[in-house]
């Protein structure tokens, strides 16, 4: 009889000596030890990123910021995840997100149940200090339950990661760079033409904010469930 051992690394988030195993990432161990990082890009059940970089933390050591849930930990890591520096980093990269499209709470259809609206709220944004950039974004509501708001979009590629890895059907995409990215569906093709769509609708479960929105749910106040993934993978798993 054979047993597998375990390489287990031993280190320190926010003055908490935790163990974890190797291989996992600053953000997996420290919501096992009830220590808050905030997130938007990253879902449970799906592969990460780093696109928001609102979990941003400080390794002792070195002077820059990592995202917590792309960066591994190692043996003997130092980690802060709350300070000033912290806090001003994420209420920017917040206030930018706002200006960069258009963000208007009070019209919005996941007005009380959005995830960059808690954020906001949470870590104090109160107004923002850049410029609104108020560009001319299209709404796709060309599919028949389902319609894509760009101007709500903040391009955490939740919807393109769902589609991809959990439903297989690939639909969405991302085009262009910087201001210019656009989530696409097909290759740019109106949502409500495409044929590999499958009408789940797990990728308007999973977006954080108003960009996907189920119309025939608009005005009933219908939060979303991104929280279904964990234990759809774990149905897969036994399966």
């Amino acid at each position: 009889m054979t047993t597998t051992s375990v390489d287990v690394k031993t280190l320190t988030i926010d003055g908490q000596e935790v163990s974890a195993r190797a291989g996992q990432t600053i953000l997996e161990v420290a919501r096992e030890h009830n220590i808050h990082i905030p997130t938007l890009c990253h879902l449970d059940g799906l592969s990460d990123v780093g696109a928001c970089r609102l979990c941003v933390v400080e390794i002792k050591g070195g002077n820059k910021l990592l995202p917590a849930c792309v960066t591994t930990v190692f043996e003997g890591m130092d980690v802060t995840t709350n300070t000033e520096r912290l806090q001003s980093h994420r209420r920017i990269i917040l206030e930018l997100l706002f200006a960069e499209r258009n963000h208007i709470c009070s019209v919005c259809v996941a007005n009380g149940h959005c995830e960059l609206q808690t954020l906001a709220q949470e870590q104090g944004v109160t107004h923002v200090r850049v410029p609104y950039r108020n560009p001319e974004l299209p709404v796709d509501a060309s599919h028949e339950r389902f319609t894509l708001d760009h101007n709500r979009c903040i391009m955490c590629t939740r919807c393109v990661r769902v589609c991809a890895e959990i439903e297989g059907a690939h639909v969405w995409d991302v085009m262009g760079r910087g201001i210019d990215s656009r989530i696409i569906s097909d290759l740019n093709q109106p949502w409500g033409s495409s044929t590999s769509c499958t009408r789940c609708g797990k990728c308007v479960q999973v977006c954080p904010t108003g960009a996907l929105f189920d119309k025939t749910k608009v005005g009933s106040g219908h939060p979303k469930y991104p929280d279904f993934l964990p234990a759809l993978n774990l149905m897969r798993q036994a399966q």
